[in-house]
């Protein structure tokens, strides 16, 4: 058995997701969670500075929490720095792309995928690059959705703005008709509802949140680190406004959201 924590991390808000998928998947886990909302969002900055930011809070979890597994709960991280990050420590990294490519794939009838993210994700290819690793036969459209992020993070999910928003930004994958589309960024699904109004019933919505669960879970039991005991509460730290960060994440994560410190760096 291996009682250290896993670490995971966001820019703010959106790598919940994940750790709600963590949460109900490995309940035993210790899990502690940074939102670097002082700093987000992360989507839009260049991705030297995502490196940077990735690396200095991957750096405080294992300095300050002896952490055995690093989740890298944002696709913009992951498509900046998760090959930084590996070199960086010899503990385990996860990133959330892979997880969400494998899942889009099993998804599609058409082989006509799509995938939306922020500016970042999208520039950098990852996707692009992930899902011609794996087949090279599908047909991809890629969208940035400059704005949503920012939505999430108010809490504002369903408004009127949010839905001409999501019109605009998704007609490219709407016009090539993908019969499965990848949330690509974990506070993308926060806005499923607006997203699937836009997109339509015959379109399949992926999140990569359950799967990259599923990807820990394997790790963990290849590596012999599974805990067993008792249940502790998640741990949350935000970089920017606690009292904000706990109102906004009990909406969007649950009563385990109780309390939320301050990260410092």
């Amino acid at each position: 058995m291996d009682d250290r924590p896993i670490g995971v991390f966001d820019s703010g808000f959106g790598g919940l997701t994940v750790a709600r998928a963590l949460i109900d998947l490995l309940p035993e886990e210790r899990i502690v969670y940074v939102g670097d909302t002082g700093r987000y969002p992360w989507g839009s900055k260049p991705l030297d500075d995502v490196r940077r930011f990735a690396a200095e809070i991957t750096e405080w979890l294992i300095r300050s929490h002896d952490v055995k597994m690093v989740v890298v709960a944002c696709n913009t991280a992951s498509a900046a720095a998760l090959d930084d990050l590996r070199e960086l420590t010899d503990r385990p990294v996860v990133g959330v792309i892979d997880a969400g490519v494998r899942s889009l794939l099993s998804a599609t009838e058409s082989r006509n995928i799509g995938v939306i993210g922020t500016v970042g994700t999208i520039s950098s290819g990852a996707y692009q690059h992930a899902v011609a690793d794996l087949d090279s036969s599908i047909r991809l459209t890629c969208a940035a959705c400059p704005g949503f992020v920012e939505f999430v993070e108010r809490g504002e999910l369903q408004s009127d703005q949010v839905r001409v928003l999501a019109q605009r930004l998704l007609a490219p994958v709407v016009d090539a008709k993908v019969d499965a589309l990848l949330l690509g960024c974990t506070h993308y699904p926060f806005l499923a509802p607006t997203i699937r109004e836009v997109m339509g019933r015959s379109c399949v919505l992926i999140s990569s949140a359950d799967e990259t669960a599923f990807q820990v879970r394997r790790q963990l039991d290849d590596g012999g680190m599974t805990r067993k005991g008792a249940v502790e509460a998640p741990r949350f730290l935000s970089s920017g406004d606690r009292q904000e960060f706990e109102r906004l994440g009990r909406m969007l994560l649950g009563p385990e959201l109780d309390r939320v410190g301050v990260w410092e760096g």
